[in-house]
């Protein structure tokens, strides 16, 4: 008998013609199918200012089983794959690898630069992609459901415009000047999901004012004295008996001299500093409210560029940091500067750029959402989160909004606002849906303003916060509203695949943006996934020296054993992975193990005419339904892990250690120890086995189910139904556990006694419910001599 499988393992080599015969026939296309169920992917279209790094390649690997998964399941599956080459990540990459500016760089000239980074880099991630056996619908640009799209593409830009002029003519967009969080290295302004905090060293300062009239000084602590300048008042606590006295008295700010009362305010903590607080504007979000509550009227001493200015007096074009040491040096001079501590201060920084933020007043467009947070709560309740905890992230997020969303950005890389404004009137000029707009560069579609008859127009120069075009990806994934009968029979999106850290940012503003057009939540489910680190649990890094590029280890294993690894290693829902090339390559063992069962199945026919099933046949054919089951109930939850390691332990432990060689005999059958139905009932279980194995696997092995399934069955696995497993149970005398500990009783006697496997066993005298697998168990072990009875004995 020949093995239909050529070779003793699964080798990489086996990947590639794989590959490319996906791509070339384009095996996985989106074709609209009115009988089969969509089941839609608002696949995360990933940054391509950097190729793909590791935890690109695991979690993008997870949503492609998933759509493998679905497909095997009767879905017509539409996962398309994005780019995101909009916004911030892609002007500061430009800035880097041009050693150019945007502020010193005419507009058109920087995104000719932008679109040069992009194309190089956009192409490296794609092969990375294509190279993990993902099954997008297309690798091909494209305006039809499922092909790859650009978020700076045209169609995009537009889409996005349209949503905007949606959202303006439903009333629900509106310019205002209030306080913003301001990047001053990125110069523009940032929404609270923009932000992180990161740990500094600063100096804890305590500043003395002069108390009006009297002789009496009030000491504050600050670590922002720079902003003595825009001191509104001091506070204590209602309760504080030290400065109860001081109630509506006046103090004089140092170096400055503008007059400030004092006041009981329950924002002052006793046990924070001196007990007086500075409420100036702004060093921080307490700052803000304080002045909104009490409608204060800001001094606004930071300008645009991230200097003081001509209302900092003294401290006028510096820096904020060189303002400090000034006002610092000018304090100790005028006897107002008090003790110092050094301390680490939890400082608000742009996440990008890791720059501390200021919050400077500016004209920007905003999104109403305050007053739609009872009703965001109620949709995100109609989605399922996957793992349920993950909604909590949302949940929270929720209840700290405080201000509306500004959605203008001071940038370039991104979607233009279709705003024009009449130079005579200042009347806002919002165009019809239908193109793309570039005011900055074009006129709008009008001769005339509609309220005063002005013929002069001045285009708007900002862009859209990039999560504002982000948040409609589902949107453009189900052609909304191109294709109206498309949309409407496959909304909502079925799947959201998405990282915790972007729970506040991307699926937040989706919810609402989505909710806002449609009335509707925009998902069925979403899958929210941790992060894959080293083996030691730390960050991957380039500066820490541990990064590990995905295309080194396709390069050296495959991409077969990295699908593996990242379900077998946990399930990245609840947990970080950790990712090492050992471990990598010790599920690539699991790959040989399967490939060498297959080519022991594979050297015997398939014929299934006239067989007879024995109680080892009913046993494994039970136990092989049980885990499809199981598989097919965890894989719709999402969960691959435990369904992988129970069939990774199947395979290993009950198929090949127990079945196989109980049943090798009877397959063989060379010395007419069984009847013709008994040998052909051993060969039907083999192939239905292994054939079940091979299809429960597919979604995360494709190749090589791919390649086994050919060679030895023809046809494409991937067509194929996912396993049922039947709901009947056979009934039999003994279990799994006791057909192990039996077996394992008999080698371990053997070892023991230093004796081959292979060497006859006198005597055993047997539990009475395995009396029914006598023949096999005999023949198995080579024992001579056979009896049943309460405990197990064994004569070597």
């Amino acid at each position: 008998m020949e093995a239909k499988l050529e070779g003793k393992r699964w080798s990489k080599d086996f990947e590639e013609p794989i590959r490319a015969e996906w791509k070339k026939n384009k095996v996985y296309a989106f074709v609209p199918d009115a009988k089969k169920p969509v089941f839609s992917i608002d696949t995360p279209p990933p940054y391509v200012n950097a190729p793909i790094h590791i935890g690109h390649a695991t979690v993008y690997t997870i949503m492609d089983i998933i759509a493998r998964f679905r497909r095997m399941t009767g879905f017509n599956v539409l996962f398309p794959i994005g780019l995101d080459r909009n916004g911030l990540p892609i002007e500061i990459a430009t800035e880097r690898k041009f050693n150019i500016k945007l502020s010193e760089t005419p507009r058109e000239k920087f995104i000719e630069f932008c679109k040069k980074t992009l194309d190089e880099s956009s192409t490296e991630s794609l092969h990375s992609l294509y190279m993990l056996g993902h099954s997008y619908c297309s690798w091909e640009l494209g305006k039809t459901p499922g092909s790859m799209y650009y978020t700076d593409s045209d169609d995009y830009r537009q889409m996005t415009q349209e949503t905007f002029i949606d959202l303006w003519n439903k009333g629900l967009i509106y310019l205002d000047e209030r306080v913003n969080n301001f990047c001053p290295s990125c110069k523009t302004t940032i929404a609270d999901s923009e932000i992180d905090y990161k740990e500094y060293p600063t100096m804890f300062s305590e500043v003395r004012f002069k108390i009006k009239g009297t002789s009496e000084y009030a000491t504050i602590a600050t670590t922002r004295p720079e902003l003595l300048c825009s001191c509104a008042i001091l506070l204590f606590n209602p309760e504080d008996e030290r400065y109860k006295h001081l109630e509506g008295k006046t103090a004089i700010v140092p170096i400055f001299g503008q007059e400030v009362p004092i006041k009981a305010h329950p924002y002052a903590k006793m046990d924070a500093g001196t007990g007086l607080m500075m409420m100036a504007s702004f060093g921080d979000y307490t700052d803000i409210r304080f002045f909104r509550e009490n409608n204060l009227e800001p001094i606004i001493a930071i300008g645009a560029d991230g200097k003081m200015n001509e209302k900092a007096g003294p401290l006028k074009g510096l820096t904020v940091g060189d303002a400090r040491k000034k006002v610092l040096e000018l304090l100790r001079e005028e006897g107002a500067l008090g003790e110092q501590e050094k301390l680490m201060h939890r400082t608000p920084v742009c996440e990008r750029c890791k720059t501390p933020i200021e919050f400077i007043a500016m004209p920007e467009y905003y999104l109403k959402q305050l007053d739609m947070k009872d009703e965001i709560r109620d949709v995100s309740k109609k989605i399922s989160f996957y793992a349920p905890e993950s909604k909590r992230i949302l949940d929270n997020w929720i209840d700290t909004i405080s201000m509306d969303w500004a959605i203008s950005r001071r940038r370039y890389y991104a979607t233009e606002l279709p705003i024009w404004y009449c130079e005579n009137c200042g009347e806002v000029i919002v165009p019809p849906k239908g193109k793309y707009y570039r005011p900055w560069k074009e006129n709008p579609p009008i001769e005339k303003c509609p309220k005063c008859g002005g013929t002069k127009f001045k285009g708007d120069e900002r862009v859209f916060d990039t999560w504002f075009d982000s948040s409609i990806s589902p949107l453009y994934v189900l052609n909304y509203p191109h294709d109206k009968g498309f949309f409407e029979n496959s909304f909502p999106c079925s799947l959201r695949p998405q990282g915790k850290e972007i729970v506040r940012t991307w699926l937040y503003y989706t919810v609402l943006r989505c909710y806002q057009l449609t009335g509707k939540p925009v998902f069925q489910d979403t899958w929210i996934h941790y992060h894959v680190v080293d083996e030691k649990g730390n960050k991957f890094s380039k500066s820490a020296g541990n990064a590990i590029d995905p295309m080194e280890i396709i390069d050296k294993y495959g991409a077969e054993p990295f699908r593996l690894w990242a379900v077998l290693e946990g399930d990245i829902t609840r947990i970080d992975l950790r990712c090492s090339f050992e471990r990598i390559e010790g599920a690539s063992k699991f790959l040989t193990k399967l490939w060498n069962v297959s080519r022991f199945v594979s050297m015997f026919p398939q014929d299934a005419d006239g067989y007879e099933l024995t109680p080892s046949d009913r046993w494994i054919l039970g136990e092989m339904d049980k885990l499809a089951r199981y598989a097919k109930e965890h894989f719709y939850e999402y969960d691959f892990h435990e369904p992988v390691q129970m069939i990774k332990h199947f395979i290993w432990e009950t198929f090949a250690s127990h079945y196989i060689e109980m049943a090798k005999n009877r397959a063989y059958n060379q010395n007419g120890d069984f009847s013709e139905q008994e040998q052909k009932g051993a060969l039907y279980t083999l192939h239905t086995v292994l054939k079940t194995i091979l299809k429960i696997m597919a979604p995360v092995t494709p190749f090589i189910t791919q390649k086994i399934y050919r060679d030895v069955y023809g046809g494409d696995i991937h067509k194929k139904a996912f396993p049922e497993g039947s709901e009947d149970e056979p009934e039999l005398p003994f279990s799994k556990d006791d057909v192990i500990s039996f077996n394992s009783a008999i080698w371990k006697a053997k070892k023991d006694n230093g004796l081959s496997l292979k060497n006859p066993v006198k005597k055993v005298v047997a539990p009475k419910n395995l009396e029914i697998l006598e023949k096999e168990l005999k023949l198995m072990h080579g024992i001579e001599e056979m009896e049943f009875g309460e405990e197990l004995s064994i004569t070597l």
